[in-house]
């Protein structure tokens, strides 16, 4: 090894090493910054930063297995089985994907703007079940559905929201096939859709796309839009007149779905940017 991990600071110069040329170095200090969290069990900034803080020889063989599995280019959330998501934990495996900052941006948008909605959620796609678990935590007087394909990711669902001590009502089904009738109707519709077409694979990370469940992800480039067809689809019989949709979106796709919406007879349809400036968030209000 080389290194001889005893503190802190150790474990920050031994990642910094062993992971050097495969993650760049913002990439890297938050890595360094899960794995000593995780491992050590600090909650604690000025241990978390305490270059002389002591580790235990347990806890140095955890570390160093971690790291051979991030140089095979594994996300750390799948090796640690867990990533945090809306301040909930959310478990994860190779069956889901793994939430991302501007699905957290999606979910902030909607409880922003229903502090005090009272009625029934529907979240299509739910995959762990990040959004319907972080709307449930944060809109305690809603009643939250996740609709969702794999049998793996229901389980996986149900599990988290166990563990965030929220109740949602996990239904098996496909979105192209769904009997709307099995589903209460909704004044709001959220969803986080496969959206990144097949010819922009080249831009993906190895990481995503070596890792990361393809059926979660992509869509044929003929027909881009079909995850979005089809819910608004089932919105014309489940979402109640004047509820809201709301659908995490590609940053090329945003006009051609304000016309989706407009075919659907929605108004105040509005594309929301990203913190990064990116078109990534498309609501609307369905008409009487």
């Amino acid at each position: 090894m080389g290194i001889k991990i005893q503190t802190i600071k150790d474990i920050r110069f031994y990642l910094a090493k062993e992971l050097s040329g495969i993650y760049k170095e913002p990439e890297m200090r938050v890595l360094a910054d899960i794995l000593i969290k995780t491992v050590t069990g600090t909650t604690k900034l000025h241990q978390l930063y305490d270059n002389g803080y002591l580790i235990t020889a347990g806890e140095v063989e955890k570390i160093i297995g971690i790291t051979k599995e991030l140089k095979t280019g594994r996300p750390i959330q799948y090796i640690l089985g867990e990533t945090s998501f809306y301040n909930c934990t959310i478990k994860v495996n190779s069956s889901t994907l793994i939430p991302r900052s501007e699905t957290e941006e999606l979910v902030d948008l909607v409880i922003r703007e229903n502090r005090d909605y009272k009625g029934n959620i529907i979240d299509f796609g739910s995959g762990s079940g990040c959004i319907a678990i972080a709307l449930a935590a944060n809109l305690p007087a809603a009643m939250l559905t996740g609709i969702e394909i794999s049998d793996d990711a229901i389980r996986i669902a149900q599990e988290n929201a166990v563990l965030n001590k929220v109740k949602i009502s996990f239904i098996k089904g496909d979105i192209f096939t769904l009997d709307h009738e099995i589903v209460s109707k909704a004044g709001i519709i959220v969803s986080n859709p496969p959206y990144v077409r097949n010819s922009e694979k080249p831009l993906i990370a190895k990481n995503v796309l070596d890792f990361e469940p393809h059926l979660a992800l992509f869509v044929t480039d003929t027909d881009p839009l079909a995850y979005y067809n089809a819910i608004l689809k089932l919105a014309e019989k489940i979402l109640l007149p004047g509820g809201r949709l709301y659908f995490e979106i590609n940053e090329a796709m945003g006009k051609s779905l304000i016309g989706l919406f407009k075919s659907f007879d929605f108004s105040e349809i509005k594309i929301v940017s990203d913190i990064n400036n990116k078109e990534r968030i498309i609501k609307g209000r369905k008409n009487g």
